[in-house]
């Protein structure tokens, strides 16, 4: 599939959007609420994770982006435009992406794991009681294991772009993206500007290791075991036209989250939520409500 499309092709759905010139405010939790986003850095697990922040809806959302992604870069119109009197809404950068570095991201068997946990104590550092969780692709990964693995702190979830397990077509789309200097301009250009070119390229290059690890367990597991035991509500979105992630990944998620739901878009691509912003904001704050 990814030669079918060519870099160009498989890149531009899920990373066109992302952008240069995050600001970072001063540490600390951040004050300010309204239509501004704020930003902020607070120490969690011994490293120091970069957020943004926005709303100030007793309904609080945390937003999980994906592979080599910020809450900025990924989540632009969540923050712009999730109605911010139902919500107060955060988006992290997961250790080693985007603004919480140091530490250089890597890639242990387990960094889904530690992602999960990472985004769980975060929120408890901000001081959030209860929340729910909007996850895509890696990030959709990590929003499905800390709904299995802290039942009690997650609301609701909206995963999309998200697999439970890997597959050797899979592992063609990641060997696909692993050389970065054979990307288009367009799409490599905002990494380098946000990330330089060496920590861009080495990052990418683990990362298609770290996801390949899962290949070699049984059944390709990532999170296929843990599914049974999320109990949130769940919304599982899947694009249709969606050439990174294929239809049977979402119908294996819905299969194996008791009570699920599935919406399927039939224009949908890998990074739908920014193609089909509008749709995708009021199908979420719908299901959130």
């Amino acid at each position: 599939m990814a030669a079918a499309l060519g870099y160009r092709g498989v890149l531009r759905l899920s990373l066109s959007a992302l952008k240069p010139g995050i600001h970072i405010s001063p540490a600390g939790p951040a004050a300010a609420f309204g239509t501004s986003v704020t930003s902020g850095k607070v120490t969690v697990n011994g490293v120091h994770l970069h957020y943004q922040r926005t709303g100030q809806g007793e309904h609080a959302v945390l937003l999980l982006p994906g592979m080599l992604g910020s809450g900025e870069t990924d989540f632009e119109p969540q923050l712009k435009n999730l109605n911010k009197q139902l919500f107060t809404v955060v988006a992290w950068d997961p250790r080693g992406y985007g603004h919480s570095r140091p530490p250089d991201r890597d890639f242990p068997v387990d960094f889904f794991e530690r992602d999960a946990k990472d985004a769980v104590d975060l929120m408890k550092t901000l001081k959030f009681k209860k929340v729910s969780l909007l996850g895509w692709s890696d990030g959709g990964i990590t929003a499905l294991i800390a709904a299995a693995k802290y039942p009690a702190y997650i609301h609701k979830m909206v995963v999309w772009g998200a697999n439970a397990y890997v597959t050797e077509e899979d592992s063609v789309i990641y060997d696909g993206i692993r050389d970065v200097s054979k990307w288009s301009e367009r799409t490599r250009k905002p990494l380098e500007t946000l990330y330089g070119y060496d920590y861009f390229a080495k990052t990418c290059e683990k990362w298609v290791d770290g996801i390949g690890q899962f290949k070699h367990q049984p059944d390709g597991n990532i999170c296929r075991h843990l599914l049974p035991l999320v109990q949130c509500p769940t919304l599982i979105v899947h694009g249709e036209k969606d050439p990174l992630v294929p239809r049977f990944h979402a119908d294996f998620i819905h299969e194996h989250v008791k009570g699920s739901q599935l919406h399927l878009m039939p224009e949908g691509k890998h990074n739908l939520h920014l193609r089909f912003a509008n749709e995708f904001n009021k199908l979420v704050e719908d299901f959130l409500q």
